[in-house]
């Protein structure tokens, strides 16, 4: 006879709630086991990579998550991790291997944050909003970065490239990767900043084509929509790099003990960038503006002009109604109509009357 497999607890139950009871053992072991199997194909799709450092700045390798504290523990190495839209869990472990603060990962797990720049101790947090142009529309994402003296990691959330050009440039150049992640964060929000530069031209290009629409004869109301669309998406991108131009000033002065001073220089390089595509948005927005009083002026001007004609069609038209209206009173002692010629007098004088009317309104430009 086969032994039982259920609890002791369970052996003294009726046969039935003793079956159910094995049967929701075994569902729930199903799903630990699918949680368990599921668990390393998610956290491998959320994380873009994660590569050790030596002090040269050159790459040692991928490692896993599990390996980062352990490649910690040798003086002259660092970490630069890449995650893509991670769980709570994922954000668990990685603030239990670098000692990250409680606010700072749940800011990280929650998008739709403004951006910022804190400073938790020997660590910062910053937030910064990114675009992208997908199906030729601007998406705007965030990017989350921690950095430390010995890691860098990046979060990514929403429409945002991705960082691996950054990271081969700096591969490329272990001289400078030397600094850390200090010269990982410039690279980051350089490539940051370098991708709004596209939309920028687009956007004044997209103002050269409205600005021909605006001056044309007809009146378009496609031309009134874009001219709205245009200046709210060029608002969210001032939104976006205003607050990133504090940022890079607070990199390019603050935080002595965490940054690099080698590094500082290429931080106020970026925000010379920052600066340029900041300047740009606000004078493409000032055109905008006025491409759209413009175009407001020209659509009143033409219908005032349209007013004007018409005004000017009723007031000939208004000159016979009156002479006829005159002769159609009905009264019986009218001396003109006695007279043979009076009929052809008042064809006469009509047509001079509107004649007259006709050069006067055409040199008034009226008609």
């Amino acid at each position: 006879m086969r032994p039982s497999t259920c609890p002791p607890t369970c052996l003294a139950l009726p046969t039935q709630p003793r079956a159910r009871i094995i049967h929701a053992m075994e569902r729930q072991a199903q799903a630990i086991l699918a949680a368990a199997a599921a668990s390393p194909v998610q956290s491998a799709a959320m994380v873009a990579n994660c590569v050790a450092y030596s002090a040269d700045g050159k790459r040692i390798g991928d490692i896993s998550l599990d390996a980062i504290s352990d490649v910690l523990e040798r003086p002259d190495t660092f970490v630069w991790v890449g995650l893509i839209e991670p769980d709570e869990a994922l954000l668990e472990k990685l603030q239990e291997e670098f000692g990250l603060h409680d606010l700072a990962i749940e800011d990280a797990h929650n998008a739709h944050q403004r951006p910022k720049i804190e400073a938790y101790g020997d660590s910062l947090f910053i937030v910064a909003q990114t675009a992208q142009v997908v199906d030729a529309a601007i998406q705007f994402g965030e990017t989350h970065i921690f950095v430390g003296k010995r890691y860098l990691v990046t979060v990514r959330h929403g429409a945002s490239l991705s960082y691996a050009p950054a990271r081969r440039s700096c591969e490329q150049s272990p001289e400078m990767l030397v600094f850390g992640p200090s010269y990982g964060l410039y690279a980051v929000l350089d490539f940051i900043v370098d991708n709004f530069m596209p939309i920028v031209r687009s956007f004044r290009e997209d103002l050269q084509e409205l600005e021909e629409d605006i001056f044309e004869d007809t009146f378009k109301r496609e031309t009134i929509r874009r001219l709205y669309n245009l200046k709210k998406e060029l608002v969210t991108l001032r939104l976006a790099i205003g607050p990133l131009q504090d940022i890079l000033n607070q990199l390019t002065r603050m935080h002595p003990g965490l940054l690099r001073d080698e590094v500082r220089p290429y931080f106020r390089d970026v925000y010379d960038h920052a600066a340029r595509i900041n300047e740009s948005t606000d004078t493409m927005r000032e055109m905008l503006t006025a491409a759209l009083s413009v175009n407001l002026s020209l659509v009143t001007v033409a219908q005032g002009e349209v007013v004007k004609r018409l005004a000017g069609w009723a007031a000939l038209l208004a000159a016979p109604t009156l002479l006829t209206s005159w002769y159609g009173m009905n009264f019986h002692h009218m001396p003109e109509l006695d007279k043979p010629w009076g009929y052809a007098a008042m064809i006469a004088f009509t047509a001079l009357v509107c004649g007259g009317l006709y050069w006067l309104l055409r040199r008034a430009k009226w008609l």
